[in-house]
């Protein structure tokens, strides 16, 4: 029995662990997220700032992630939250289509998303 221990404590460091995170409800996104700026990583190194304003809009600056020679670097929208999801539509990014994310808290400064369309990825929070 004594060396199969060391055995079983080996094959435990190779089994993944699954994250059981919870969807951050609407009063943890109002405390989280609301008021401050949100990081959005990209996919090809960087990140993409979002500020998430009391007052319910949401500013976006591309140039960020160099974005601005591709696309407007910046936008303007709104943001509510329903159903424990947070919503955003801005006036020309996305062709001014309204969206929605679960977040879930991956660290103490992490959030992962998933948009209503099934895309998914981290962020950031700042202040």
């Amino acid at each position: 029995m004594k060396s199969l221990i060391p055995a079983l404590t080996m094959l435990a460091a190779f089994v993944p662990v699954t994250s059981h995170a919870e969807a951050l409800k609407d009063s943890d996104i109002r405390s989280d997220i609301i008021g401050r700026t949100i990081y959005l990583a990209a996919p090809l190194g960087g990140e993409m700032p979002l500020t998430y304003h009391k007052s319910g809009t949401v500013d976006g600056n591309g140039q960020a992630v160099g974005l601005g020679k591709f696309i407007k670097p910046n936008d303007v929208g709104k943001w509510w939250i329903k159903s424990n999801q947070l919503c955003q539509q801005f006036k020309t990014w996305y062709d001014g289509a309204p969206m929605c994310f679960v977040l879930e808290r991956d660290s103490a400064d992490k959030v992962k998303w998933t948009r209503d369309n099934g895309q998914t990825g981290v962020a950031r929070i700042g202040d």
